[in-house]
């Protein structure tokens, strides 16, 4: 993913010492230091200490495969220049097992991962009964994990129900912590659901006119669905941010929204989002829209901007004298202020910034996939999508995710526990070890991370596979255990 830098030896040793004092059940190691941050940027050490979730279920599978990978992956590049010091830290059913019960989420962890700035886990069990919803959205939500981070890549010979996966590669930037997933909700019948139904009914639908005899009935359950201002322009600033790092062909933002129905929030969300790339980058981004206008222009110099505002907006003719007015305007103001920095051409070399509904971005990822590449959405949108593309590219075994904040970063298989497989040595390590590939990029240890890729890929392509992708290659293969898996990956580094 490339958007962490490994600053450390520029700016001397810096040393932290383990706060070894704070913890009731665990202890760091002795020897490592931790991540800092500036800038939102992480400040990695050479010998940094992770802290680690092993994960339930098929967690204690997945886990003693990522980190031989990962370790390997390591001291094949760089020696014994560079090391992880892994610190083993407890959540879900194992951290019961040490804590106590329904003791999920430790204070011990959340303390740890604060600590150390940068951690990684395997698949968590959703608690039954009260308390936590969700360990995945806690984990986020404490620790302001603002961007789930999902790149859907395909690797040669992967078996996929799509004809051509190799055409989709895009990252998905996912806002964390806003929208429905804030859980923001009351139960059908509750005297408080009752009381907001009637006090909507009676108060404030009848006084907003554009809702005219709208009414919610008695008998629903009520959810609330905040988009900020704040949070939807930090996931895209860091999405942008991201656009910065790839190729020229690749350098495209798409915020993606269900505007057209919800104006004030999905709606909001992409406005929000134009503006922070037409100000605080506006040196490095065009907006789709722009981009006709200039191009217009550059097509016929004499065009008027008459002419201009029909050619971006097919219905103008049918439009009233003020709408009209204000397409005109607009591109009069294109025009205007950004013709000498980005006209003649030179927006093609920007960040070209689109935006488009959410049910049109599900089709268009199967019909036109190579047409994208960074995906900017709220957090129910990106839960659909980012699943959806794993599918093209071979389902969520292959798919790895981040939750990245300003001042921590943790990595995580996107897949289930799959209980009934724990244990057995078969599962799928793909989504956690390539989990590991974006926290090593995340780190700047890009070398790791190209090696363990080129590894995969080479497996995959040798048709050295799991169960879930031998039993749907053409023929059927035997297939590798989990562990065996690891192994391959790291024979195909010399590939």
């Amino acid at each position: 993913m490339g958007i962490g830098v490994n600053n450390h030896d520029k700016i001397g040793k810096i040393y932290f010492p383990p706060l070894r004092n704070m913890y009731d059940k665990i202890t760091p190691p002795t020897t490592g230091e931790k991540v800092t941050f500036n800038n939102g940027e992480p400040i990695v050490p050479n010998n940094p200490i992770i802290p680690f979730i092993r994960g339930d279920g098929t967690g204690i599978d997945l886990w003693p495969a990522t980190e031989k990978v990962l370790d390997a992956a390591i001291a094949a590049s760089y020696g014994d220049q560079r090391k992880i010091s892994w610190f083993k830290v407890y959540a879900g059913d194992e951290a019961c097992e040490l804590y106590g019960t329904y003791q999920y989420l430790p204070e011990d962890t959340t303390t740890a991962i604060r600590e150390y700035g940068v951690a990684i886990k395997g698949p968590l069990t959703t608690p039954i009964g009260g308390g936590i919803r969700s360990l995945n959205v806690a984990l986020r939500q404490i620790h302001d994990l603002y961007a789930c981070v999902r790149p859907c890549k395909y690797y040669t010979g992967t078996p996929s129900p799509h004809k051509t996966p190799e055409k989709l590669d895009v990252i998905i930037y996912r806002e964390n912590t806003e929208d429905i997933y804030l859980g923001i909700e009351w139960r059908q019948g509750t005297e408080i659901a009752e009381k907001l139904i009637n006090f909507l009914n009676t108060e404030l639908i009848p006084a907003t006119p554009e809702h005219g005899k709208k009414q919610i009935r008695l008998d629903s359950g009520i959810g609330i669905k905040p988009i900020s201002k704040t949070g939807s322009q930090r996931l895209v600033r860091r999405a942008i941010y991201q656009a910065l790092r790839l190729p020229k062909n690749k350098q495209m933002v798409t915020l993606v929204h269900k505007g057209n129905i919800m104006k004030y929030t999905e709606g909001a969300f992409r406005d929000w989002g134009y503006e922070l790339a037409t100000t605080e980058f506006r040196n490095e981004c065009i907006t789709e829209r722009e981009s006709w206008i200039l191009g217009n222009k550059e097509k016929n110099p004499d065009l008027s901007i008459e002419d201009n505002a029909k050619m971006i907006d097919p219905g103008y003719d049918s439009l009233t004298p003020e709408k009209k007015a204000e397409i005109s305007q607009e591109v009069e103001g294109v025009l205007n202020t950004i013709w000498e920095t980005h006209g003649n051409g030179k927006w093609k070399e920007k960040i070209m910034v689109n935006d488009r509904i959410a049910d049109s971005i599900f089709q268009q990822i199967q019909t036109r996939p190579d047409e994208y590449s960074i995906l900017a959405t709220m957090n129910l949108n990106g839960d659909y999508l980012s699943d959806a593309a794993a599918a093209m590219v071979g389902g969520l075994g292959m798919g790895p995710g981040a939750n990245i904040g300003d001042e921590c970063a943790i990595f995580e298989a996107t897949h289930g526990t799959a209980p009934k497989h724990a244990g057995l040595d078969r599962v799928n390590p793909g989504s956690l070890i390539l989990s590991g590939v974006m926290m090593l990029e995340y780190m700047g240890w890009q070398e790791a991370a190209d090696l363990i890729k080129k590894g995969l890929s080479g497996a995959i392509a040798n048709q050295e596979v799991t169960y879930d992708l031998a039993r749907l290659m053409e023929p059927p293969v035997e297939p590798l255990k989990c562990s065996e898996f690891a192994d391959a990956i790291i024979k195909h580094f010399n590939d």
